[in-house]
Order: structure tokens, then sequence, then C-alpha cells
């Protein structure tokens, strides 16, 4: 029976190992085929994927302490933006690209109005050109806050006002709209919309810099009735998302970093998402319809983010820090998490605070592990009487199992006590995986020696040879006097470490 217990273990560790490798697999093929799709599009019709005539000219440029933002005055659209406490890479001075329109890639934040009953306005066709007192917005030492007016004065004289006000070490920005309708006749009817639209295909430069195929790339939302629902890229090309609630966001996630309209206009909203022709996803909202009456005037707002996934976005809007990949074991990720950010204030290294809090739960699991070992130690002293009642009752199989039971029941011992401790402790340990596969604060953090860089791979395999060596040995120095357990323990470092090497390449 312990030999039956060992190998079950064996088999469920062996099945999670294959399952993390067919996901990173699944993702690579994905990626690929639809990379060989956009070649393929491209070689039939090479202006496919240009960007569009009215995005061209002159832009905008916003300079705060922590962001950098390409404003396209045509529609008031973000189609550049870096985040410039955020290097591109190790050792860069190069800021974060994480907004970027090119030829051969799409990544914006787009917003405006919808005039709805406007007859010579030709605003809900064409995206408006929008009128600025300066091509360049640069945030002072001694400001706390920037405003970035835009105009636009329609065939009907009614005017409206875009404002993005970014404030001091702030990656929000709030997007308000003041619309005057000088029109003394006729009330305007408008809807605020906002959208965020990525090409599904990005070049390899851009994935080996910006992307990370170990982490979610795709949208997702939060409405009353879900607190957050992810929406892959996938799901977008099958069905188009449409739900309707108050209030709620919207997203697009990469592994480190994300963008997210909230809009707060009153009554509900629509939540939806197209696949286009060109090969990008979009995800939008369009709030419900607000009445300008004729000689009045009237706000509208909503606020977008653009920045790392941290703890932070909770003060933007309910459950947004959610868009961090906290799994389904958020309750156990957020304590860890305030543990770790508490030790580094002492350590000021994360490779460090790593290893403590490590030190620290394998401490708090202590008892868990005790009764698990101790349950093993039992069912190995217990395993000269299994053979002897194995080799007494092998042609009586009801008998055997009926003794084994007593047997089992004289001596106080669960045959599978060991194994369910192995499945408490799971949570705890997926939960301290998901912390540091995730978390903002280990990108580009240094350790020591070889390791400048806790986000990235092992440079050298140093790490994955050292588990295997050390799993071996282990294996080497313990007891075991079945030959198939044995056998199977044998070969488990080799499986791990293949395993971790792959999973390093890919």
């Amino acid at each position: 029976m312990d030999s039956q217990y060992n190998i079950l273990v064996i088999i469920v560790i062996a099945m999670l190992c294959v399952f993390f490798i067919f996901l990173q697999k699944t993702d690579t093929e994905y990626y690929s085929k639809y990379t060989n799709q956009h070649k393929m599009q491209q070689e039939l019709d090479p202006n496919s994927n240009k960007v569009p005539r009215e995005h061209e000219g002159r832009f905008i440029t916003v300079n705060t302490d922590v962001l950098s933002l390409k404003i396209n005055p045509y529609g008031g659209d973000i189609e550049q933006a870096f985040l410039l406490t955020y290097s591109d890479k190790l050792d860069s001075l190069q800021p974060f690209h994480l907004l970027e329109t090119s030829n051969e890639f799409v990544y914006q934040a787009q917003s405006g109005l919808t005039v709805k009953n406007s007859q010579k306005n030709k605003s809900n066709i064409f995206r408006p050109l929008y009128k600025t007192n300066k091509n360049t917005y640069i945030m002072e030492d001694t400001q706390k806050e920037l405003r970035v007016p835009f105009t636009y004065v329609d065939y009907d004289g009614v005017v409206y006002k875009k404002t993005f006000i970014l404030k001091r070490g702030e990656f929000v920005i709030n997007i308000n709209y003041n619309v005057n309708n000088t029109n003394n006749t006729q009330q305007l009817e408008l809807i605020l919309f906002g959208k965020l639209k990525q090409s599904i295909i990005f070049p390899k430069k851009i994935k080996n810099c910006n992307f990370s195929i170990h982490g979610y790339r795709g949208t997702s939302y939060s409405t009353t009735a879900k607190k957050y629902q992810k929406y892959s890229f996938k799901a977008i090309k099958v069905k188009n998302l449409s739900v309707y609630t108050d209030g709620g966001w919207i997203a697009m996630l990469q592994q480190y970093f994300a963008t997210a309209w909230i809009p707060f206009t009153q009554g509900k909203n629509t939540f939806y998402t197209t696949y286009l022709s060109n090969g990008q996803a979009e995800i939008g909202f369009k709030s419900t319809p607000v009445i300008i009456a004729a000689g009045s005037k009237k706000e509208l707002n909503a606020s977008l983010w653009i920045g790392p996934k941290i703890q932070k976005m909770a003060d933007i809007a309910p459950y947004l820090d959610l868009v961090i990949d906290y799994g389904w074991l958020w309750f156990i990720y957020q304590p860890l998490f305030k543990i770790l950010t508490i030790i580094y204030s002492y350590t000021c290294n994360w490779g460090v605070s790593i290893i403590i809090i490590t030190f620290i739960v394998r401490c708090l699991m202590y008892p868990i592990t005790k009764s698990q070992y101790t349950s093993m130690y039992r069912m190995r002293i217990l395993q000269p009487k299994l053979t002897a009642i194995r080799e007494r009752l092998y042609d009586n199989k009801q008998l055997y199992s009926k003794e084994m039971i007593a047997l089992y029941k004289a001596e106080k011992v669960n045959p599978f006590g060991g194994f369910l401790l192995l499945i408490i402790q799971m949570p705890i340990l997926l939960s301290l995986y998901y912390m540091l596969s995730s978390s903002i604060e280990l990108h580009h953090a240094p350790f020591s020696m070889w390791i400048h860089d806790l986000s990235a791979p092992d440079p050298y395999y140093i790490l994955p040879t050292l588990m295997g060596v050390t799993m071996f040995f282990i294996h080497k120095m313990s007891i075991n006097t079945d030959p198939i357990q044995h056998k199977i323990m044998f070969f488990m470092p080799v499986i791990f470490t293949i395993f971790f090497y792959y999973y390093h390449q890919v």
C-alpha cells in the first residue's frame, strides 16, 4: 500500500508537469499559427496592416514624471505610451514602450463621443480633429497636476472640450468631456465610448522585449455580476462579448502591465468586444445616452489606467487590482505578498526576501510536513506486516482487504494521510508561485552574482541543474526497500530537470 501511495503522488506531480508543458506548447503554437497567417495576409495585400491615413501627421506630446504620451489630434487617441519608471530591457536607458502604433503592431487607447441626433454634424461618422494651444505639454517639477485641453467645434456650433488630467506619480489619466450645446433649439443625445485595441499577432522583436507568453495576454472586464472575468483573444475571434452593467471596467492585459478604461457616467454601460478584419482585437464600453438640453452644458468622465499591475489599482476602481494574476487562490496570495513587501522593507533585496518568505512558509507548514512524514514512516513500519498478509492471502483479495483495513484500524494509521496532507500544502505553494511570477516588483530586480533579473530565466541554467542534482542526492540518501518505487524515484530528478530546462527555453 505504501508503494501504491508513493506511485500515486508521483503520478499527480508528473501530470502537473505535463499540464504546464502542454499549456506552454499550446500558447507557442497559437502565436506561431497566427504569425504565419499574418505573413500570408501581408503577401496578398502589402497595405493590409498599414496605419490608417487619419492617424498620420503631428502628435501632441505629454510628459509627466512617470508617463510619456503621444496623442493624435484626430479623435484625441493615445497612440504611444512610455512608462518612464520602467526600463524596456535590463540595464537599458530606454523606457518601457506599452502603447504603440506602427505598421507592424498596433496597441491604442481610444475614446470619444457619438452624436446620435445631429443632422449636419459628421462627428458621428468621422473622428473630430481637435485643436490645442501647443504641441508639447510637460509637467514641471513644481506641478502636481497637468491638464491637456483639446477643443473641437462642430458644424452646429457645439463646443466639445476633451481634457486629459494627469497627476504627479500617477499612472491613471482622468479624461473629461465638457460639451457646450450652443444650439438653442435642439437638444443633443451623446454616448461616451472608450476602447482598447491591439494586434493579436506581434513581431518577434516586440514579443521578446515587451511581452511574455508565460503570462496571460488578452482582455478582461468587471461587472456587477462578475468581479473579474477574462475574455481571451481566441474567444473574441469566436464570439463577441456584449454585457450590460452599472459601473465596472474593461482592460487589456499582459504579464506585468495593463491598460484599463473605467467609465463614470450614470446608467448602464455596454461592454463589448470586436474582432477587426486587420487582425486586431478590440474591447470597449459605451455609455447610456446622455441628453444635453438646448443651450446647456454637461460633463462626461472616464479614467484610463496605463501602467504596471500593482495593488494600488484597487483605489481607482473596485476589483481592478484583480488584473494581477492572483489565480483562484487570491485570499492566500494577498497576505503572502504583504509579508514579502514587509520583508523587503528591511532587506532591500527581493531575492533575499523570497528566500526568507520561503523559509517562513516552510516553518508555518512544518506541523503538516511533520504529520506527512510521520504518516509515511508509520506506513513503512507496517510494510512487513502488509507483505506477510499479502503473501498469505494472495489468492483471496476480499479477505486480504478486510485484514489490511483491520490492521490500519488497530495501528491507527490512515494509508492516505500523507497524500491528503500533501494536497493541503499545494494551495499555499501554488499561491507562492503565482505571487513570484506575477509581481511587477520582481521585474528587472537584481539578486546576486549571475542573477541580475528575477523575472528572467537563469541565463546559465545553473539553478535547474542544481535542483536536479539536489533531488538526486536526496534520493540516494533516502532508505527505500520497494524496488519499483526506487526506480521511479530515481527518474524523478531527471524528469523535473528536463521539465525546468524546457520551461526555461519557452
